[in-house]
């Protein structure tokens, strides 16, 4: 069970609320027709990611940090990179990759309320300044070529800690 509560910046600052963070856009897609009822599309995930940019007047490039599903499925995690790769990462170098992290490998998969945890969690990163790792993530996808695409995925397990 999850809940956010959204208010007006502007009715959140008048009423003298605690603030915990600002949404500066949504969107919402739907991948079309994929290959699979399970998988993503990447020109899909591309155009969502665009678009939604555009709205908030953000640029891709200043994006360090992009919450993603990237929990081990064959399939789609390397069409998600992809898109992150070709949005964010391309914006990056190898040194100041774009970091990449799941919700999932902290509290486990929540189904419906998924992409709320993963806002909690960001606003608690940003609160706290710190990036909690992916928790027992051992190896990328070899289909998933971080280093060229400009992304990284930290991780902690009982055997390594620290960024790869």
């Amino acid at each position: 069970m999850a809940t956010l509560v959204l208010k007006r910046l502007d009715d959140a600052v008048r009423d003298g609320d605690n603030i915990q963070a600002v949404i500066r856009e949504s969107a919402l897609n739907q991948d079309g027709k994929t290959a699979t009822i399970t998988s993503p599309s990447m020109q899909a995930q591309l155009e969502l990611i665009e678009r939604c940019y555009k709205q908030a007047g953000l640029n891709l490039e200043e994006t360090g940090y992009v919450e993603a599903h990237m929990t081990g499925t064959p399939t789609g995690d390397p069409i998600e990179a992809e898109a992150i790769a070709r949005t964010f990462g391309k914006h990056r170098v190898s040194h100041d990759p774009v970091l990449v992290r799941s919700v999932k490998t902290n509290i486990g998969h929540t189904g419906p309320v998924s992409g709320l945890a993963s806002i909690v969690k960001c606003v608690y990163a940003m609160k706290n300044q710190q990036m909690p790792p992916n928790l027992n993530y051992e190896r990328t996808n070899p289909k998933i070529p971080l280093k060229e695409w400009n992304l990284r995925v930290r991780m902690l397990n009982l055997f390594f800690q620290g960024d790869r």
